[in-house]
C-alpha cells in the first residue's frame, strides 16, 4: 500500500475506493460463510427432528419391562393352577 499525501484528493479517493473494495469483498466472505452455517443448522435441524419421530416410535413399539413381567407371572399362575386341576 503506498502512502498518499493526505491533501490530494485524487489520491484519497483512490484509497478510499481501495478500502472500500477491501471491505466488500470481506462482507461478501462473510456473508458466504454465515449463509452456509445456517444452511448446517437447517439440515441439522431437520436430521434432529428425524431422529427424534424414530426414536419416539421406537417407544411406541416396545413392550415395558413391567408388563412383560406381569404377563409371564400370569402365564405362570394359571400354569400352576391347571396342573393342580389335573392331579
Amino acid at each position: 500500500m503506498t502512502e498518499t499525501d493526505p491533501n490530494d484528493p485524487v489520491g484519497v479517493a483512490l484509497e478510499l475506493e481501495r478500502l472500500r473494495g477491501t471491505l466488500e469483498a470481506g462482507f461478501a466472505r462473510v456473508d458466504g460463510s454465515l449463509a452456509l452455517l445456517v444452511q448446517r443448522s437447517d439440515q441439522t435441524d431437520r436430521q434432529l427432528a428425524d431422529h427424534e419421530a424414530r426414536l419416539d416410535s421406537l417407544e411406541r413399539a416396545r413392550w415395558p419391562l413391567a408388563s412383560i413381567g406381569a404377563v409371564t407371572a400370569c402365564v405362570g399362575v394359571a400354569v400352576a393352577f391347571w396342573e393342580l386341576a389335573l392331579r
